[in-house]
Order: structure tokens, then sequence, then C-alpha cells
């Protein structure tokens, strides 16, 4: 099928997805509009889409592109193509709180736009659950020596951090904080799991063990599963019957011992060790939850979709442009990870919409290439590739792990 012509750019079909004033008003609400004289929010925004979606490693590289193509850009609501300097100085002095606020105001917008977005559902999730299920992870991002005044992680070492709060149900982003590495991710935990709901389920990787935060959970009727660290003193109030042939190990009512943790949980809960296939191999591990009525084969698949959060993190660290960052303070950076998020949510929505089969690095080096040609977006998708494939915006555990990764 031939792709039909159109007299606007992929790069405009894209950002017409962008409610028309949502720039301007939310420059307003967080003074960006007094910082504009030659450089308009809208501008602004746009570069840095353009720069994400054209993976542009440097402000020359960026600058270059829009002013080669200057005059298709002028259709995208007028924008312009920015100096380089004044690019460096809007990245580095307009307030990022901006950029946040305008990723979820657009993913609220795309909802809108189609209820079901975001409804099909990662398949590693255990189907006999019908609640939601959040999961909670952070990925440190690398930053270079120039970012230490903020993001100071270790002595020579700066690092920016993306705490997340994954609904496994749409794969989408339920909160973000957005920070620098220094803070611990049981401490940021709490701001990460504010919003989750009575009835909901939380899973977490053992280094958000923190007996403290999972009281509180508790006290609120949420959920949670966890990995048990392996210096955790408890005894055991009852042991539950196991069924034969299958890899849970033991299956008990605990409670804990130790003084420092004792006073901040005291109740009981359940402690389940199985037998997990990790990278082909099966290992034991340890899960602990506050549900004392479920399977513990549905404590162990619950931990196993945690990992549904890494391939998240990997298609966008390995995808979008978070390697090389057009600025090194705190305000550049989070402006252009906030934009990569808000990349990554457009062009789900555009696969969402188009019914699109293939992964999501597909999808986004198909729309690299043709970002300045005049065709149709919908016809594109349509007619490109063979393979009829299936829903691959996920992978299978085996495949999620990041370098220096393990479960």
């Amino acid at each position: 099928m031939k792709t039909a012509r159109t007299n606007i750019s992929i790069l405009k079909q894209i950002c017409q997805l962008i409610p028309p004033h949502l720039v301007t008003k939310l420059a307003k609400k967080h003074g960006v509009d007094k910082q504009s004289r030659k450089i308009t929010p809208w501008n602004h925004v746009v570069t840095l889409m353009y720069s994400q979606l054209s993976h542009a490693l440097s402000l020359n590289d960026v600058c270059d592109g829009l002013n080669n193509h200057c005059s298709k850009l002028s259709t995208i609501r007028g924008a312009k193509a920015p100096s380089r300097n004044g690019f460096s100085n809007a990245n580095r002095t307009r307030n990022s709180d901006m950029a946040e606020e305008l990723f979820w105001s657009v993913l609220s917008h795309l909802h809108s736009l189609s209820k079901d977005f975001g409804g099909q559902h990662y398949k590693g999730m255990p189907r006999r659950f019908k609640r939601t299920i959040n999961v909670v992870d952070s990925t440190t991002i690398s930053l270079v020596a120039n970012s230490m005044d903020w993001a100071k992680h270790r002595r020579r070492k700066a690092a920016a951090k993306c705490h997340m709060c994954l609904d496994l149900g749409s794969f989408l982003p339920k909160f973000v904080v957005v920070d620098a590495a220094k803070h611990s991710d049981p401490k940021m935990a709490y701001e990460v799991c504010a919003n989750i709901k009575s009835g909901e389920i939380v899973v977490f990787d053992k280094a958000y063990v923190d007996f403290k935060h999972l009281n509180l959970l508790d006290q609120r009727d949420v959920f949670w599963v966890n990995r048990a660290k392996s210096n955790m003193k408890y005894e055991t109030i009852r042991e539950l019957p196991i069924k034969e042939d299958s890899k849970i190990i033991t299956d008990a009512v605990i409670k804990l011992t130790m003084k420092n943790t004792k006073k901040h949980y005291q109740q009981e809960f359940r402690l389940v060790t199985a037998l997990c296939k990790v990278n082909g191999k099966e290992v034991e591990m340890t899960f602990i939850s506050n549900n004392l009525t479920w399977a513990a084969s549905s404590i162990s698949d619950l931990y196993k979709s945690r990992w549904s959060v890494e391939v998240f993190f990997k298609q966008i660290k390995q995808t979008l442009q978070l390697c090389d960052f057009l600025g090194h303070n705190e305000h550049a950076v989070k402006w252009q990870i906030w934009t990569a998020l808000l990349v990554y949510v457009l062009l789900r929505f555009i696969a969402h919409v188009n019914k699109w089969k293939h992964s999501f690095s597909r999808i986004f080096t198909l729309i690299r290439g043709v970002l300045w040609s005049n065709v149709k977006l919908v016809c594109l998708l349509k007619s490109y590739g063979t393979a009829s494939g299936g829903k691959r915006f996920t992978a299978l555990p085996s495949q999620a792990y990041l370098p220096n990764f393990s479960p």
C-alpha cells in the first residue's frame, strides 16, 4: 500500500497531538513566558521534541537540523529554529516544573481522546488479579561531571534518578519523580506511593524494604509484595500447606523480632520462598507480603511481574535521547528527561490508535527517518513492514535486564 501524500510533515502531525494554547497556559503559570524574548515556550517544546525524535547529539545538531527545514518548521504553529546560545540558555534558566506539568496534561488529554489508551495488558501480568497492580522502581541516569553542583552521586560521579510508579495494566507511568540520585529509594517511596488507592497492589524490589513505610501502606489498605532481605530477623508463627510438584519451597506467616524493625511493623505477614527462572536458570528467591490469603504462587507471580518496569526503563533509555544531554544544570536535565517521557507517550498513543503491532523501537526508528516528509502518518504505519507480528511493546522478563542489573 502506497503512503498518501499530505501538506504537513510527520513532525507537525506529532506536535498537533499537544492541545493548542496548553504550552502558553503553562508558560504563564510557571513564569516561563517572562523569560521568552526570542524563543517562545512553544518553540522551546518543539525544539526539545525534535531533539528526542531525531536523536540529536548536541546543541548544534538540533539547531542546524531545524534551520535546514525552517519553512516546514514554521508551519508547526509558527515555530522557529532557535540559535545555539538561545536554546542553551532556555534549557538552563526556564522552570522545569512546566515540563513536568506538560507531560501529565498531555497524558490526560490522550486518555480523553481514547478511553482505552494503554488498556492492553502487559503479557507478564498475572491474569487472575482484577485489581490495579502498581510497580515501583527507579533508574539512574548518568550525567557528566559538569552536573556535580546539583546531582553529585558519588565522589567523582553525577547522576539523576527517575523514580517511577508504573501501572502494569496500561504500561504507562502513574507517578514520576525526577531528582538527583543522592536521594535513596526508600525515602522517595513515600512520595511515589502517595496516590496509590485502597485495595490496589504495589510491588517493590528489596531496595524498598522499609517497614515503617510498609506499615503506612497497611493502614491505607494497600496490598504490597516485596523481596525479603537476607538479614531480616523473624519468628515463624505458622507454616502453610504447599502443593506437591510446585515451585514453592516454603510458605509461612511470620513476625519481626529485631527491635529496630519490630517497633515499626508489629503485624504478621507472609514469607514465601520459591524457585524462579532468571536467565534460563532456576534461582531461589524469598518474598514477603501483607496478604495472608493469596496463594504462594500468586505472590511469586506478582513479584515476577515487577520486571516489567525494567522493560519500560529499557525502552526509554535505549531508544530515546537520555545519554547525551544538551545541558548540565538541574533545569536542563529535567527538561530533557520530561520531554523524553512526553515523546514516549505520544508515540505509544500513535501506535495505539493505528493498531501498530511491532515494537516501540521500530516505530521510533521509522518516524525518525521521515520526520520532515509530507506523508500521512496513518498510511505510513499501515504500509510498513511485511510481518504481521504480535503485540510487542513489552518483552519477556529474560529480555528486561539492563547492564549491571540483577533481579
